[in-house]
């Protein structure tokens, strides 16, 4: 994590004032290190330090955004003791420690400690940082949880997936192709979390039983699949040389705002146009409009699969047996069902059931953007349904206060991409 100063204005900043409101100490989100969190900061490690936070603070500082701490056993521990003292739930020590006897804690063992409030955040613009400290604290509190990569990113950073449920029904959602887009991610990581709460204290999750959806279904999550492109937009590039590299690529298009303007990878390259499906015409397409070079969208690389980030989603699919995928992108409020004439069984009964239970609009894809997709290339490949959800209206990056009513307009397009297949 980045050094942070008095002054400060950054991503970086908003991450330690959730924190500090996580921790018992509320401190206004702004992303401003300001005097209000200088002092907040000073009470909640009781030490009359200067306003700074380096890599000895924000060690005490992440358990909050990892959402757990560890404990050692000391006589005369009980979990109940714990709970109380760490203002959390028996029942989710329980979850997050599966095999100890609450009734004898052995002195010496080391357990987990999720803390009380839900971890994904509604506040803060989100990063690879925050994204990769959201899954290991989602792990740690629902140890059934399935975690792991798909492939690094251009600039060595991990792709993460998660998978819930074992059930043979596989499906597969992805958020955050486009950097702009990144609002997107939080969207599928609050819907896991939900999910998963839901699962370990045998709930529904908004009418479905979460035990008979782990049963019957196989989720499968990669919730940021262009990290350095969101890191590009919001701030957070700790490599210099490559927040240059990308700016003297938009410096060739002037007319896109920088860096909030940028859907590509660090390369220039639109992941969402490097499939191998009318792959050529995409070209044609984008070309005419005057993305030749890489660009900070619309360019198509030189040739389908040569961007690793869409050659990790490609290779992840087909070593999968997905029975339908939703790709979620902003914004619009609209629902992309089709690639050209194809249409699988279901497609259009599932897209029009999506479109119920979310207001959005049902659609094909406009032509100057309906080639060489991830949609497009599943359902050619597969034959099929997969849908582009475009969430949300307004200009990219859309702000976090559209979080509660995007999320809520998706919460049953995310249980239909189970429970109507």
């Amino acid at each position: 994590m980045r050094n942070l100063y008095l002054g400060d204005r950054n991503v970086f900043v908003q991450y330690l004032q959730l924190a500090l409101t996580r921790a018992g100490f509320p401190t206004e989100i702004d992303g401003e290190f300001g005097r209000d969190t200088c002092v907040n900061l000073r009470d909640f490690l009781q030490e009359n330090v200067g306003c700074y936070v380096d890599h000895r603070i924000w060690d005490k500082i992440l358990p909050y955004l990892r959402g757990y701490t560890t404990h050692i056993i000391t006589n005369g521990d009980t979990v109940w003791k714990l709970a109380k003292r760490y203002n959390t739930t028996v029942s989710s020590i329980l979850t997050a420690n599966p095999g100890i006897d609450e009734d004898n804690l052995s002195t010496g063992m080391r357990i987990y400690i999720p803390y009380g409030f839900p971890l994904v955040s509604e506040e803060v613009s989100y990063t690879s940082v925050l994204t990769n400290m959201i899954v290991e604290g989602l792990k740690v509190r629902y140890p059934f949880l399935v975690t792991g990569g798909i492939g690094e990113s251009v600039m060595g950073k991990p792709v993460s997936y998660v998978q819930i449920g074992n059930g043979p029904k596989q499906v597969f959602y992805n958020a955050s192709f486009h950097a702009n887009e990144w609002i997107t991610t939080p969207v599928l990581l609050k819907f896991l979390e939900e999910y998963a709460d839901a699962y370990a204290n045998r709930q529904s999750i908004y009418s479905e039983s979460a035990f008979l959806l782990y049963e019957e279904y196989s989720l499968y999550i990669v919730p940021m699949v262009n990290p350095d492109g969101v890191d590009l937009v919001n701030n957070a590039l700790y490599n210099s040389a490559y927040q240059a590299k990308a700016a003297k690529i938009a410096s060739d298009y002037p007319s896109i705002p920088f860096p909030s303007g940028w859907k590509a990878n660090i390369d220039g390259v639109d992941l969402n146009l490097q499939f191998p499906a009318g792959w050529e015409e995409a070209r044609r397409i984008k070309y005419a409009a005057g993305f030749t070079t890489p660009a900070p969208r619309d360019y198509v690389g030189v040739a389908p699969l040569t961007a690793i980030e869409s050659i990790n989603i490609y290779q992840f699919t087909i070593e999968h047996n997905f029975r339908l995928i939703l790709a979620y992108h902003t914004q619009g409020e609209v629902i992309y069902w089709k690639y050209l004439d194809y249409e699988p069984e279901k497609s259009r009964q599932i897209a029009e059931y999506f479109g119920n239970v979310s207001g959005y609009a049902v659609e094909e894809t406009p032509s100057e953007s309906g080639y060489a997709g991830y949609k497009d290339w599943f359902i050619q490949n597969y034959d099929r349904p997969g849908y582009t959800i475009e969430a949300g209206l307004g200009i990219n990056p859309l702000p976090m206060t559209q979080f509660s009513k995007i999320y809520n307009d998706n919460i049953y397009i995310l249980l239909g991409g189970m429970t109507q297949i």
